[in-house]
């Protein structure tokens, strides 16, 4: 069993391996005229400026942060948030940059059809999703052999969620900032452009409209990057934190202790199958001809549904090879937990593809309701939003109880570990085990979208166009479907957090009480359940501001700039300015929403482990509810738009139209600020309370 992490580290390798792979595959296609390559270059120029001053500002908080850690914790536990947060930063930014590559590669691909277009788009994705995983395990297992098997020093499972704490950092200010500029840009050129000056997405006449492009990159690639790198390193840490906290173990005593090493082994084991899975899923997405969405789809999804089926076998397996001794009853239990995250998963995606994907009736409404005005467009999204909430709890409740089943199948309890809630704790890492193939379809929407902007600004015939909407329309639905995975994960992460913090506290001479007919509880469960609206109010005001900006500068243009709007030759926008404003406003914006996640649990522990305790149990429900609230408003409305523009409901530039751009505008911070922001959130406030769980006893308060 002590092989498991090597092995583990290995596989890692193998991804970035892959990551190098694909990213040769992509580098070696064809970017197109002149033209193409131009504005590909503006894009990326754009992106990695936003990223380089991104990353200065949360360098800052990272270091007072290590040096607060260093001091209450422990000098190595800040090495390992250090070394969480760079490499979830680097991840981003590799994964930036090739998409900022792909782009007019797809485009030029796109000439000769999807089946030219598709793959490269795909392994563009893919270059950010087996950098996301490989260096999420890879920095993981070294902090594990590193400080648990070699060294030993105590209080190792500190240090090892530490790592975890640095990788959530970068990803709520990634996501926050990330997502604050490209909907900022996004807002701006869409309210301006369609609606004031009546010129199509994407048009070469829209200063704002490299700024979108960059914006896309910045926040739906490098931003939701670094969210499923905190998400999947935080999956397999929940699980081991746990057992590790449960029964007090000690680095040094585990050689001795099989039964706690089968426990610690098997949410590593199925990272493991699951990267090996995954690698061999990627080569199984391949285009057709086709530019029907569910032939695309079903090509799409060809690599995923083939991993997660490799998956499920693998764990079946590795349940068997690690809990077939006397100690455990029936050691399908727990590959029963991890299938059954795993599927739950797989649910939520296909309930948010149902509610976003312009196939089904939700969306459908919401292009009808159009016809009637902006009033009914925003009030059926609301609606169709909401709705969504009740079938994706239900499927989340499920999904815990088949865990918690599976966990009691294997073992009633070791020690203060209870087998239900072990089998929790796996399940989300079930949720997640193919997460370098589950980010590779994602990241490829952004390079779709690109792709679609690039054929449009460098004026390519519009049947180049149709190829690139075709997959533009596909990649918000499987971003929906990757925001499934990401808060569904988040909901069972953060509570096997939370069930580990109360070990913590235990374990540190506290008692933490969660009886809400205390005063103390009852007080920070409601603050728990007003942090979400906060914070999702704080980033939507954010969203807004910056997009004033950007109207404003846009209007100033087409106003100043002769010949600029009615398309004269050789007059070309000042898009660097957009870029800027997007840029300056999205880093100021992201401070307050960002520190509130870290920020607020410290005060409240120091003050009150009660308190803290009802505020994360409140935070944890109304945060998974507003989240997916969010997501599947947001991308209904954005696929409405697209409904209408495909020639439904009178088409582009049309009274509905104009209204169904009202409602995209709306949900544009729903479905790429604020809701994704929710779930790094639920868990940043949950792994901060971890971390800290006996300073906090501890406290002099």
């Amino acid at each position: 069993m002590g092989a498991v992490p090597y092995l583990a580290l290995i596989s890692s390798l193998a991804a970035l391996g892959l990551a190098g792979y694909f990213f040769a595959d992509v580098k070696k296609a064809s970017p197109g005229s002149d033209r193409m390559i131009f504005l590909m270059t503006e894009i990326q120029k754009g992106a990695k400026a936003f990223l380089r001053q991104e990353y200065t500002w949360v360098s800052g908080f990272a270091v007072v942060m290590a040096i607060l850690i260093a001091v209450v914790i422990k000098p190595w536990a800040a090495v390992a948030y250090l070394l969480g947060a760079i490499l979830s930063a680097t991840a981003g930014y590799a994964g930036m940059m090739v998409a900022t590559m792909a782009n007019a590669r797809t485009t030029e691909a796109a000439k000769e059809g999807p089946a030219k277009a598709l793959p490269i788009a795909f392994r563009g994705g893919a270059v950010m999703g087996f950098s996301v995983a490989g260096l999420a395990l890879m920095g993981l297992m070294v902090v594990y052999i590193l400080f648990v098997m070699i060294l030993k020093i105590d209080d190792a499972f500190e240090v090892v969620t530490a790592y975890g704490l640095g990788a959530s950092t970068i990803a709520l200010f990634s996501r926050v900032g990330g997502g604050i500029f490209t909907k900022a840009a996004d807002v701006g050129a869409d309210l301006v452009g369609k609606i004031e000056a009546g010129i199509p997405e994407d048009d070469p006449r829209n200063p704002a409209t490299i700024a979108d492009n960059v914006g896309d990159n910045v926040g739906d690639v490098a931003g939701m990057g670094a969210d499923l790198f905190e998400s999947y390193a935080g999956s397999i840490i929940a699980p081991i934190s746990l057992v590790a906290f449960a029964l007090a173990l000690a680095a040094d005593g585990l050689v001795d202790n099989r039964t706690a090493i089968a426990l610690l082994m098997f949410p590593i084991a199925v990272a493991f199958v699951g990267m090996i899975a995954s690698i061999i899923g990627s080569f199984l997405v391949k285009g057709g001809d086709s530019t029907d969405s569910k032939d695309l789809s079903k090509a799409l999804h060809m690599g995923t549904n083939v991993a997660m089926a490799i998956t499920v076998v693998a764990t079946i397996i590795v349940s068997y090879m690690l809990f077939g001794g006397d100690d455990f009853d029936r050691p399908i239990g727990l590959a029963i937990s991890v299938i059954g995250g795993l599927i739950a998963g797989w649910a939520l995606g296909k309930t948010a593809e149902y509610y976003t994907s312009d196939h089904f009736n939700p969306v459908k409404k919401i292009a009808e309701q159009a016809e009637t005005g902006p009033a009914t467009t925003v009030l059926a999204g609301i609606s169709a939003g909401m709705i969504s909430v009740a079938s994706s709890v239900i499927l989340i409740v499920l999904g815990i109880g088949i865990a918690y089943y599976g966990g009691e199948m294997t073992f009633d309890a070791i020690g203060a570990l209870d087998g239900g809630i072990y089998g929790i704790a796996v399940a989300a890492i079930g949720m997640l085990a193919t997460t370098g193939v589950v980010v590779s379809v994602d990241a490829y929407g952004p390079i779709a979208d690109n792709a679609g902007g690039i054929a449009e600004m460098a004026e390519l015939d519009p049947s180049v166009r149709e190829v690139t909407d075709a997959l533009d329309s596909l990649g918000n639905t499987t971003a929906a479907v990757a925001k499934g995975f990401a808060v569904g994960s988040a909901a069972l992460t953060a509570l096997a957090l939370f069930k580990s913090f109360e070990f913590a506290v235990a374990k540190a001479g506290g008692d933490l009480s969660l009886n809400i007919g205390e005063v103390p509880v009852f007080t920070g469960l409601f603050l728990g359940a007003m942090l979400p609206f906060l914070f999702a109010a704080l980033t939507i005001d954010a969203v807004g501001r910056a997009a004033q900006e950007m109207i404003v500068e846009v209007r100033r243009q087409f106003a100043e700039i002769p010949g600029l709007r009615e398309g004269k030759e050789g007059v070309i926008p000042d898009s660097a300015r957009c870029v800027a404003i997007s840029t300056t406003a999205s880093l100021k914006e992201m401070i307050i929403p960002g520190a509130l996640a870290v920020v607020v649990p410290l005060i409240v522990g120091f003050i009150s482990i009660n308190a803290l305790g009802g505020l994360l149990a409140g935070a944890l429900v109304t945060g998974f509810a507003l989240a997916i609230f969010m997501a599947n408003a947001g991308g209904a409305w954005d696929n409405a738009k697209k409904y209408i523009e495909s020639g439904h409901h009178g088409g582009k530039g049309s009274d509905p139209h104009k209204a169904a751009v009202v409602g995209d505008t709306v949900g544009d911070p729903f479905k790429d600020t604020s809701g994704p922001a929710m779930n790094i959130l639920l868990k940043v406030m949950t792994i901060v309370s971890l971390v800290f769980a006996a300073a906090f006893v501890n406290s002099p308060f």
